[in-house]
């Protein structure tokens, strides 16, 4: 099946597939329900989404670059790895390998948990917290869709998912050490000097091997 002939709803089939998008979606939803229960609505309700949005291309960009691309390291006897690096490994790999596009569930299983206890514990209010947790796995679930429709054959029609789909598939095809955002295009990429014209980038030979020293 070519990219023309994957319209979105196939695409979207594809995605419930997975384990996922339901993990995250079936948190979204909780919170979602119990903020409207609790209520106590109050400015910072809309304060915290306005910071988490704006902030939001910046944490994606560390946690790409500091936690999916880590290069094992060796404390004596001890390599120090981690599923979510060796999966991304595997991702730049093979990244059509649908699986591996997404957050690896095992990782959601106490990811999960962890973001639901911060929210209910480091804010002034209950409310408030679950105003941070139902945007952010609203996020979460963003990005899993943004990042699995790149690497599916479906063909960009808008110029904005144009650009972002460029940007990501320049990450993976064409220089790994540039272009860490996901969900979006020129935003902290530019702010952080890993968007350079891709012109004057050379097509790196370790895009698809990650951390391997390329033979002279």
């Amino acid at each position: 099946m070519t990219r023309r002939d994957f319209p979105l709803a196939d695409a979207a089939r594809e995605f419930v597939r997975h384990p996922s998008p339901w993990m995250i979606g079936a948190t979204w939803a909780a919170a979602a329900t119990a903020r409207l229960i609790v209520g106590d609505w109050q400015i910072t309700d809309a304060l915290v989404p306005l910071v988490m949005i704006g902030a939001f291309p910046l944490v994606e960009w560390l946690v790409h670059v500091v936690i999916l691309h880590w290069r094992p390291r060796r404390l004596g006897p001890v390599v120090v790895d981690t599923r979510l690096a060796r999966d991304h490994r595997r991702h730049h790999a093979a990244p059509r390998d649908v699986p591996l596009i997404f957050i690896p569930w095992p990782t959601l299983l106490w990811l999960l948990p962890v973001v639901t206890g911060v929210a209910l514990v480091a804010f002034p209010r209950l409310g408030l917290g679950l105003t941070f947790l139902a945007l952010l796995t609203a996020l979460g679930l963003g990005y899993e869709w943004c990042h699995y429709l790149i690497h599916s054959d479906y063909k960009p029609k808008s110029d904005v998912y144009r650009a972002i789909w460029r940007n990501h598939r320049r990450h993976h095809f064409k220089n790994e050490h540039y272009w860490f955002t996901v969900t979006s295009s020129g935003t902290a990429d530019r702010l952080l000097g890993t968007c350079p014209d891709p012109a004057t980038v050379p097509t790196s030979p370790t895009a698809k091997n990650l951390h391997v020293t390329p033979a002279r």
